[in-house]
């Protein structure tokens, strides 16, 4: 449906408008409501549209070579989606899917002539939406690149699976077995020279169970790094194989392509043994 000059003043881009260009402007682009997961354009689309969210969220994603989802973007009130396309005027390399409920502001190359001729300045305020998803795409694919495990789950860890990591590390070391001998060396030592005014005379009932607390505490503290240490084992063993099969893959089209040079070397033989020796 035709669009309300009003809804247009609530949109960034266009709220700098006077009231001529945007009655202009809206009598060019049209408002669709999109409803939960509906698909607003698909990959490979050559509709030519470009979109920009008045309402709701959208969620725009693509494939990547292992048939795998990846979310790009998330744009929400005034941003704008499918912009690239629309102005190269070629498909469309991502699909856009409403999340919830969604009012877009359905936009063609055209109207955006329209736009830049009456309000130049509007073509910075898209280079800018333009270039933060150029950013984007940019730092996802440094972060599918370089994925570390650790700092995955480093990223992830709360305050008490950081004190169980100090506590098990500092446990399971020489300093602890050290430490801990000297002071129940100066513990016994002691108590034996008080003799009978000793608080805890031989055989340290005490002690025992100051070291059956430390024992009953320090248990279960050392299992939940065994277990922060098995999750970065299963991290690891995932990314490895997503890098095994990304790589097998790539040796696959490799093979394409060999094969595919070897058929053409064939047929420049073949092409070679049919034609007629020149005199």
């Amino acid at each position: 449906m035709a669009c309300n000059p009003e809804v247009l003043k609530h949109v960034p881009l266009f709220a700098s408008l006077d009231e001529e260009e945007t009655a202009v402007l809206a009598e060019q682009v049209r408002l669709k409501t999109f409803s939960p997961r509906q698909r607003i354009y698909k990959m490979g689309d050559t509709s030519g549209q470009a979109y920009v969210v008045v309402s709701g969220r959208v969620r725009v994603s693509t494939v990547d070579q292992d048939q795998q989802e990846v979310v790009i973007d998330e744009p929400t009130h005034g941003e704008f989606f499918g912009f690239a396309s629309m102005l190269e005027q070629t498909p469309h390399q991502t699909e856009a899917t409403a999340i919830d409920e969604a009012e877009c502001l359905e936009i063609k190359r055209d109207d955006i002539a329209v736009l830049l001729q009456r309000k130049p300045l509007a073509g910075m305020d898209m280079l800018r939406v333009l270039g933060r998803h150029f950013h984007a795409s940019q730092q996802l694919v440094r972060l599918r690149a370089n994925r570390h495990p650790n700092d995955v789950i480093e990223k992830d860890a709360t305050l008490g699976e950081r004190v169980a990591d100090i506590v098990a590390g500092f446990g399971g070391s020489w300093t602890f077995i050290v430490l801990f001998s000297i002071v129940l060396a100066i513990y016994m030592t002691v108590d034996a020279m008080l003799g009978k005014r000793a608080w805890d005379p031989y055989p340290y009932i005490l002690l025992n169970l100051f070291l059956n607390m430390l024992a009953a505490i320090q248990a279960p503290i050392i299992m939940m790094s065994q277990n922060r240490q098995d999750t970065k084992d299963r991290l690891r063993g995932e990314l490895d194989y997503d890098v095994n099969r990304r790589s097998a893959v790539e040796i696959q089209g490799l093979a394409r392509k060999l094969n595919l040079l070897g058929e053409k070397l064939g047929d420049v033989e073949e092409m070679l043994r049919v034609k007629p020796v020149q005199p």
